[in-house]
Parts: structure tokens; sequence; C-alpha cells
């Protein structure tokens, strides 16, 4: 009889002492679950903003481009009246000259920018071409970083969910299962963030 209780004893604490681990290891699922989610809120957000950013970029470099080809018109227009009115007098030709000259200046501050304003500020069409590309490639690299969040977060809640079962039914097999979804979710998370390797179907 005395034997038999010191088993239950030591049986019951056995158990007790299982679910204080699986207890942790719920705690430390949970602490990964919050970052994989931070990473993938913050995917999310970039993805946008980028996108956004892009699209008033490429609108500004759009109205830019449609000015410098009326100026340009406007240049061909100029030059071919010189041409056909050579009975022009020496002002109204010099006028004409003048004007074609502000036309160009106009056309080279479009593409190249203000001289005098520092070549991050200029805004020309060259610089916000190269914005424009440059905000695409960090949309395009917050898209591939998303669903890897996304499927590391449902790996790792379910993980949760499995481990939190086995403390009631005491069943070893459902707390590996959930280790190995574990390992595959904090894998994914680790993926979103460095995008270390490429896996077919999700980035």
């Amino acid at each position: 009889m005395v034997w038999d209780e010191l088993a239950k004893d030591a049986e019951g604490a056995n158990v007790r002492d299982r679910d204080r681990w699986v207890g942790v290891y719920i705690g430390i699922l949970a602490v990964l679950l919050a970052i994989c989610s931070m990473g993938g809120g913050n995917a999310a957000k970039d993805m946008t903003l980028k996108n956004i950013e892009a699209a008033n970029t490429w609108a500004f470099f759009q109205a830019k481009n449609m000015r410098r080809h009326v100026l340009r018109v406007e240049v061909d227009d100029l030059t071919l009246r010189l041409k056909a009115e050579p009975d022009l007098t020496a002002d109204g030709r010099a006028a004409i000259e003048a004007k074609i000259a502000e036309y160009k200046k106009q056309d080279e501050i479009l593409t190249a920018g203000d001289p005098a304003k520092p070549v991050e500020a200029r805004e020309g069409l060259d610089q916000l071409f190269e914005k424009g590309k440059r905000l695409e490639v960090e949309r395009d690299v917050a898209m591939r970083k998303d669903p890897y969040f996304d499927y590391g977060e449902a790996l790792l809640q379910i993980a949760i969910v499995l481990a939190s079962i086995s403390i009631i039914t005491k069943g070893s097999m459902l707390l590996v299962v959930s280790g190995l979804l574990a390992a595959a979710g904090g894998f994914l998370a680790f993926n979103g963030f460095t995008l270390a390797l490429a896996i077919p179907g999700l980035g």
C-alpha cells in the first residue's frame, strides 16, 4: 500500500513537472508568435507604403515628362519658325532664340534636376526614375517577406494549440507534432526576416 502511494506521488510529480515544461514551451512559442506577427505587420505596412510612394513618384515622373515633352515640341516649332521665316527682324529672331534657350534650360532642369539644389533634392526625371525603381524593389522585397510571416504565424498558432491540448490529454504525440510545427513556423518567420531561402509558392 505504501509503495503504491509512493508510486502515485512520484507519477503525479512527474506529470506536474511535464506540465510545467510544456507551459514554458508554450510561453516560448507565444514569444515567437508575437515576433512573427510583428514582422508580418511590418512587411505588410512596408509593402503598402512603398507601393503608394512608388505610385506617387511615377505620377510625378509622368507629369514632369509631359511638361518636358511640351517644351521640346515648342522648341521644335520655334526652330522651324526661324527656318521658315528668314525675313524676321533681328529683334524677333533674338526673342525666339532667347525663348528656345530658355526652354532648353528648363528641359535640362526637368531631366537632371535643378543644379542649384543638392543631388538628393533635385527631383529631375533621372532622379525620379531611379527613386521609382528603388521603391518598386523595396515593395517587391516586402511582398516576398509577407507570405513567410503569414504561414509561420499559422504554424506557431497550431503548435500552441496542440501543446495546450497535450497538457489535458497527457499525449506525447501531440507534443511531438507541436514541436515539428513550431520548428517549421520558426524557420518561416526567420526566413521572413532574412529571405535566406526562396521557397517556391511562398516568396
